[in-house]
């Protein structure tokens, strides 16, 4: 059984889910492929099973949807899904018809998707109930590129409401449509943030691999809090059209899996130009092949900075949490050393005066893109403007219950985008975190990344008063729109903690190197891939 199901919780789930031969059995090894097989199983795993007739799409399909339906609709009740796709059989028959072709590594291989992405065939929602039933015009581009690839989409993963920017002392994970999801670790713990759904349905094997979508932190910290490799690319590596926005200049999708090479597989294929998206015309124009750079090798020569801030927390009330998340970064400091990584210390790399900067940027491209993306819905929309949605809130019995509504309110009273104090904030924020940050840091230092703990363990979640945060590193590359990386470091107490490797603009392909290698190198440091 897997050892996501769930540890401390005292809920044991059967296994024993055959399949039914009606599903088009090719082989009397594929009655015997069940519920259990699909623990920690990856994509290449899957791959194989498909060459070697042991499975068909579509019974594999079936296996996952019986998986959610069995976990999170029931049993330990995940609550990481708010919609399942009625297409996805459908779907999977489709794509088995033509299964001898040459495919690419996601062909017949599962998906969820956050509920901010578009569908044309089910709703997009942010979690709000303001939008329950709403059906966008086209599908989102990463999804059009998902579906080109052959990936099977199982339905849309549950969220922080409105990507975690709604309103003060919100507690991630919880939605107004979706309610509350929990931790396959253990279920009275967080998912952090508002990528939520996705970490913890990856995480439980309820998919092989998720979409998430990152403004800060969004990517990573479920993919640490939940145990999982999560990638958070440059902005403009992945389109972002077709995605409920919050900011322009830091919103960005990207994959979330139990492995760094299946996370991989997915970037090579969400990847890619847009002209319905300005920032991706930034990005390389050469294809990159991220396949090539799953290397063991890959930390050997590389020149690291760890982002030490340790002693800022010497005299905290918060230093009993944080120490043993620092003392695991030490050990994943000497198995790097011991990988052949040089590894220094730095303990600034920007002005604190960004933060504040980043803040006012995100409520001014909030506005303007929460307009704009209900203009794009169409007659249909129940709302058609930011102020608009705020009036639906205050009326409904549910939207307001745990929490305000603060970051809607005051991002409503912003001016446009051609805004002096917008554009200057902008201008400022951008600058810190890039040519006077990172990029700065990397140069004085001959760089190939920078390291640092993604956050703690998943603090217990408490609807009345919100989350727990009290250590996270993902502001700087955020707010730079520069790639990062989340892997699984170890474990506290049974709860999981991620390190976070990022770097400069479009360095994804030496990130990979750097995590896949740590990721190989430390395997027998993880938690027992099953329980006995």
């Amino acid at each position: 059984m897997d050892r996501r199901i769930f540890l401390g919780s005292g809920i044991t789930i059967a296994g024993g889910l055959v399949l039914s031969p009606i599903l088009g059995c090719r082989g009397s090894s594929i009655a015997d492929k069940t519920d259990a097989d699909l623990a920690e199983v990856t994509i290449d795993t899957i791959r194989g099973w498909f060459e070697r007739g042991e499975i068909s799409i579509p019974q594999l399909t079936h296996l996952y949807l019986e998986r959610i339906r069995t976990i999170d609709q029931s049993g330990p009740n995940l609550n990481s899904i708010i919609y399942v796709n009625p297409d996805a059989m459908e779907d999977a028959t489709y794509l088995e018809k033509d299964k001898e072709a040459v495919r690419g590594p996601l062909y017949g291989i599962p998906v969820l998707l956050k509920d901010n992405i578009d569908t044309a065939d089910m709703p997009t929602t942010a979690g709000s109930r303001v939008l329950d039933g709403s059906i966008p015009p086209s599908d989102a581009s990463i999804v059009k590129r998902l579906r080109e690839a052959g990936a099977v989409i199982l339905g849309k993963a549950n969220l922080s409401e409105w990507a975690n920017f709604r309103g003060q002392n919100s507690t991630s994970g919880w939605s107004g449509l979706g309610g509350l999801t929990k931790n396959p670790y253990k279920l009275d713990r967080n998912t952090c943030g508002s990528s939520a759904g996705s970490g913890a349905a990856a995480s439980a094997n309820l998919c092989v691999v998720a979409i998430g979508t990152e403004t800060n932190g969004s990517i990573v910290c479920p993919s640490s809090a939940n145990g999982i490799v999560g990638i958070k690319p440059t902005v403009g590596l992945v389109s972002r059209s077709g995605i409920i926005p919050i900011s322009s200049t830091q919103d960005t999708a990207g994959p979330m899996a139990r492995t760094v090479r299946d996370a991989v597989y997915c970037l090579s294929v969400i990847e890619g130009g847009d002209p319905a998206d300005l920032a991706t015309s930034g990005a390389p124009k050469e294809k990159r092949n991220y396949i090539d750079r799953l290397r063991t090798d890959g930390l050997n020569g590389k020149r690291l900075a760890y982002f030490n801030i340790e002693s800022q927390y010497e005299e905290s009330e918060n230093k009993a949490i944080v120490d043993p998340v620092f003392k695991l970064m030490a050990n994943a400091i000497d198995d790097m050393r011991a990988q052949g990584a040089e590894v220094i210390d730095i303990t600034q790399i920007s002005d604190p005066q960004v933060f504040q900067d980043s803040f006012e940027i995100m409520l001014y491209e909030y506005k303007d893109g929460l307009n704009a993306y209900f203009a794009a819905l169409g007659d249909n929309t129940p709302v058609k403007t930011i102020d608009q949605l705020i009036e639906w809130n205050r009326q409904d019995s549910v939207e307001l219950r745990y929490f305000g509504q603060e970051y809607l309110e005051m991002a409503a009273q912003k001016a446009g985008l051609d805004d002096d104090a917008y554009t200057t904030a902008r201008e400022r924020m951008l600058k810190g975190r890039r040519e006077h940050g990172i990029d700065r840091v990397m140069k004085e230092h001959q760089l190939d990344a920078i390291m640092a703990p993604t956050g703690t363990p998943a603090w217990p979640s408490d609807l009345e008063n919100g989350d727990s945060f009290h250590y996270g590193s993902s502001s700087p590359a955020a707010q730079a729109g520069y790639p990062n990386i989340c892997v699984p470091m170890g474990f506290i107490d049974g709860l999981p903690v991620g390190i976070s490797i990022f770097g400069t603009a479009w360095s994804e392909p030496v990130l990979i190197e750097i995590a896949y290698a740590y990721e190989q190198a430390t395997l027998h440091r993880q938690a027992p891939k099953f329980l006995t």
